[in-house]
């Protein structure tokens, strides 16, 4: 297989995807401080990829999958590993990771029963994901660097959980109304 500069920021997604296994080791030890650094690193590389593809016009239904998908196992990642180690409680990483399993199943069946997709994150969604990126974040930082005041991370917890729950429902109603309307539409 050959890889041209057009392949380079899917092979920094690959990058980001094999970056969570020395993520999670890290946190697993509750070395915090050496995970932060490689949750900089992380930021940076999806800045990078973002950037070449835009500015290069790199764009690739490969590269559309691999982006979000290497943030996603990051952070479903970071969320395992810190529910393990005691500092997420285990009903968030239930609801975050019920949430994209509904998302994910309802994709499949919109996939299977409806047609082709693309699937776009809506506002919410974007607040749920920046909340929990957020919350990873502050909570490393807390235990490995600088603790922050636990209302703070109370909050974002909360923060978390209200934005998971009401993102779950967006994509439900949106992809669910998108669903009736084109089987309804085809008869």
């Amino acid at each position: 297989m050959r890889f041209g500069l057009k392949d380079l920021p899917n092979l920094i997604s690959i990058a980001r995807i094999l970056l969570s296994l020395p993520v999670a080791y890290l946190l697993l030890e509750e070395r915090f401080g050496e995970a932060l650094l490689l949750f900089f690193i992380a930021g940076v590389s999806d800045a990078v990829d973002g950037y070449l593809a835009k500015r290069f016009g790199w764009h690739s239904r490969l590269g559309s999958i691999l982006d979000p998908l290497a943030d996603k196992i990051l952070l479903i990642t970071s969320f395992l590993c810190l529910t393990l180690v005691d500092i997420i409680p285990l009903w968030l990483l239930v609801m975050v990771f019920g949430r994209d399993l509904i998302i994910i199943i309802g994709a499949a069946a919109f996939h299977i029963f409806v047609g082709q997709y693309e699937m776009a994150p809506t506002w919410i969604s974007k607040i749920n994901t920046t909340l929990q990126i957020v919350l990873v974040l502050a909570l490393v930082l807390s235990y490995g660097v600088y603790p922050l005041p636990g209302e703070l991370l109370l909050w974002l917890v909360y923060g978390v959980s209200v934005t998971t729950v009401l993102s779950g429902l967006d994509y439900v109603w949106i992809w669910g109304r998108k669903a009736y309307h084109l089987k309804s539409g085809q008869r």
